[in-house]
């Protein structure tokens, strides 16, 4: 489901970009700070740290190699460094980082509780942990109205909605993670982000991609059931005269002190 960097970009990479560079002008890091980027993708958080925050190194970590290709390729900078790494097993030494923080993987962790510990383990003391996920229950409106379009299809649909998936991506769960991995001064805050589609073109072609959990589970049904989920989006979307489909899409973000 996360190997094709390609993909994900024109899937869900474009968004996670803009969210990234919002993300970090929001935390205002000074300048020359040691960063790790735990589940790094394809690099659209490194790049935004490397382009806003001028950090000293920027360490990203990743299990897919095919994304770390595609981070590599992306992310040129002679500061940023990419390996091949599991969340839940840090390769670096306590206290190592200044900064670090985790975009838009933390929900997809089989045990969240072990990588924010190990987030804690390899913070500096008085350094930041940060981290954001999608709103995926409610704000994240280009999957929400995909899984509800399917789940009008598939009843079976409605448990593979990632909204009721994943828990972890609401407030109280999200800054309960932080706490309990004994990071102290725990917000939650949000961010939102314009997602806009050229078109219903646009804004379909990327599910049929495989990357992540709607593409993946479209990929199992027949192609007329997919036309039939495809057809009810086309009528249900929000459209604009012009044929644009204007959506949002918010983002909560965790931040903790080691």
């Amino acid at each position: 489901m996360w190997q094709s960097g390609d993909a994900y970009e024109a899937f869900m990479g474009r968004w996670s970009r803009r969210l990234a560079e919002a993300f970090v002008r929001q935390l205002d890091v000074p300048p020359s700070r040691r960063w790790l980027d735990v589940g790094c993708g394809t690099g659209a958080l490194t790049a935004a740290v490397l382009a806003a925050a001028d950090p000293a190194e920027v360490a990203g970590v990743d299990p897919s190699e095919g994304f770390l290709a595609a981070a590599r390729e992306r992310v040129p900078d002679p500061r940023a460094s990419f390996t091949l790494a599991d969340a839940r097993e840090l390769p670096f030494p306590d206290d190592r980082f200044d900064v670090v923080a985790s975009g838009l993987v933390l929900n997809f962790v089989p045990d969240p509780a072990t990588a924010a510990a190990e987030i804690k383990r390899v913070t500096a003391p008085g350094g930041r942990a940060v981290a954001y996920v999608w709103d995926l229950a409610h704000g994240m409106e280009l999957l929400r109205h995909f899984w509800d379009a399917a789940a009008k299809t598939d009843p079976a649909a409605a448990d593979l909605h990632e909204g009721r998936r994943y828990p972890l991506c609401r407030p109280e769960p999200f800054g309960r993670l932080w706490t309990e991995a004994g990071l102290t001064a725990v917000t939650v805050d949000e961010l939102t982000i314009p997602t806009p589609f050229a078109n219903f073109d646009d804004y379909w072609q990327p599910f049929l991609g495989r990357q992540g959990p709607g593409p993946a589970y479209l990929a199992t049904l027949p192609e007329s059931h997919r036309d039939r989920i495809r057809d009810l989006l086309r009528t249900h979307l929000p459209t604009n005269p012009d044929g644009s489909i204007p959506l949002t899409a918010r983002a909560w973000v965790v931040s903790g002190t080691a």
